[in-house]
């Protein structure tokens, strides 16, 4: 326990954040309850950092964790007016008006904001089913109120409704299946499930197949996949949108890395492993065929919906909802194959994500964050009769008016397109390639068919941009903190782009070459081996 809470001072030190943010919300001193935002900012550096320099977690973790902190910390600065918008603090906090701590909201939300990303970052580390069980329930339970508390509009409550009956649903499947895996094996820990199947004569039991099952179509709810998709568009346009741009990042984040460990019960020592490969330093992967069908299944459809829906849109807040649902099918496809390093063309002498389903989607998830983020800073900074932008008219004509946000509009559609330079066309080519390395041409084959779909959407946002009339009744009013995030982000999705082959490593050092290649490099390697470190 002591060595596992040594692992945990990032979500500690953002606990604490999140303590001191309610108590400064209840404040009857304005300043003080001001101070709420700047208490959790200093809370997720300062977490980051911790991640950064911690060297007792695992790569992976470590690396999710200074991930998700920074993505963190951008999606801060976006949601920093939040409680200045509602009426409820206008009412708590009005001038000439005594305080009233039942209405006040700052405090809530900076808490609900820290604890969610607390949630991902454990999912990172977890090591145990109920670990990982608890992880994922306290990284969704703040998004529900956070969904309903950030717009005076009806709609954000019946989104948060919404989401919150199916997120409820979503729990059941998943919890349903993690117990069937724990009936398989008497077992809750993952690597002592993983060395448990790896040991077995027979391999994986049916039981502890459909468990699998079960936990990944639970799971989709968080990732927006099919068929647990149906939430997203009315959730999405329902609440505030900066609220929006966190529901894209967070709870995917969690659900990738469970499925990511679900994935990784299957994979076992390999013939040559030795005592001192007890951590799983030599790893041979194979899926299940059934768990193979169902990511295959899942990513076709997944990103086919998604992708034919975003063309039916007027809402733009829907159009990138159904994107959201889109790039999930895009990242099912690095998992396809499992999540870790084979041997191929791609694999042999190539980035170490070329291959390897976890790193590649591990870098995709960062890629997908800060082009969403940055649509989503743009859609804040317009108001249209006191609300936010919602439709293609909406922003038509921007560049008129701001061309820097819509320059920063562009590089983001391009990049959630997977366009040169930007670093969602690094992003795809680390995930088709893994596919293609894994053997499943036509899998890769319908997601460039649904890349090309997908432009056509994307570049009616840029084209309502760029060479739609100047819309009179779009006032824009983009706050410096949301611009200089959405800024921010758009920059590291160019520089991560063109710089991209060294800053996937950081996402592939959760597998380390198997001693065969690394005592013998000109050879080839071994049919099936990879490298795993949980």
């Amino acid at each position: 326990m002591t060595e596992k809470l040594a692992t945990l001072w990032p979500e500690i030190v953002m606990g604490i954040g999140a303590c001191l943010c309610l108590l400064a919300g209840l404040s009857r001193n304005v300043t003080v309850r001001r101070t709420t935002c700047v208490i959790a900012g200093a809370a997720i550096v300062i977490a980051t950092l911790i991640a950064y320099r911690d060297v007792h977690v695992e790569p992976m973790a470590r690396y999710l964790k200074m991930v998700i902190g920074g993505v963190g910390f951008l999606l801060l600065l976006l949601a920093l007016t939040v409680p200045e918008q509602l009426r409820q603090t206008r009412l708590a906090e009005g001038v000439g008006r005594v305080f009233d701590p039942s209405k006040a909201l700052r405090g809530e939300f900076f808490a609900f904001f820290l604890m969610s990303l607390i949630g991902v970052m454990l999912c990172a580390g977890a090591d145990d089913l109920i670990w990982l069980f608890l992880a994922l329930e306290l990284t969704s339970l703040p998004t529900y109120v956070m969904v309903a508390m950030s717009r005076d509009h009806r709609a954000a409550c019946e989104s948060a409704m919404k989401y919150f009956f199916l997120g409820a649903m979503a729990v059941a499947i998943f919890l349903y299946g993690f117990t069937l895996i724990y009936g398989a094996t008497g077992l809750t820990n993952l690597q002592s499930i993983t060395a448990h199947v790896a040991q077995s004569p027979e391999g994986a039991s049916s039981l502890l197949i459909t468990g699998v099952i079960l936990a990944i179509t639970g799971v989709a709810f968080k990732i927006t996949a099919v068929p647990m998709h149906f939430y997203a568009a009315d959730v999405y346009q329902g609440a505030n949108v900066t609220v929006t741009a966190f529901l894209a990042f967070v709870p995917k984040t969690a659900g990738f890395i469970t499925i990511i460990l679900l994935l990784g019960l299957f994979i076992g020592p390999g013939d040559d492993a030795t005592a001192e490969d007890a951590a799983g330093a030599m790893m041979v992967m194979s899926l299940p065929e059934s768990i193979t069908w169902l990511l295959w299944i899942m990513a076709a459809v997944t990103m086919t919906v998604g992708n034919v829906m975003g063309l039916l849109q007027t809402n733009v807040k829907r159009v990138l909802a159904y994107s959201s649902i889109a790039h999930s099918g895009y990242m099912l496809v690095g998992l396809v194959g499992g999540v870790g390093v084979v041997s191929g063309a791609l694999a042999g002498d190539g980035p170490a994500a070329l291959g390897n389903g976890a790193a590649a989607v591990l870098f995709y998830l960062v890629a997908y964050a800060l082009a969403t983020l940055s649509a989503f800073a743009v859609l804040a900074a317009i108001q249209v009769h006191g609300d936010e932008a919602q439709t293609y008219d909406d922003l038509s004509g921007l560049a008129r008016k701001r061309p820097g946000l819509a320059a920063i509009m562009l590089l983001a559609v391009l990049s959630l397109i997977g366009l040169p330079p930007m670093v969602g066309f690094l992003g795809k080519i680390y995930l088709f390639g893994t596919a293609i390395n894994h053997g499943f041409i036509g899998l890769v084959v319908i997601a460039l068919l649904n890349s090309a779909i997908a432009a056509v959407y994307y570049l009616r946002i840029a084209a309502a941009c760029f060479f739609g009339e100047a819309n009179d009744e779009a006032v824009v009013t983009p706050s410096t903190l949301r611009t200089v995030s959405a800024a921010v982000a758009v920059v590291l999705a160019l520089v991560m782009g063109v710089a991209g082959d060294r800053l996937v490593n950081a996402a592939a050092a959760t597998q380390r070459p198997s001693r065969a290649q690394t005592e013998h490099p000109d050879s080839p390697p071994a049919n099936t081996r990879a490298s795993s470190n949980r």
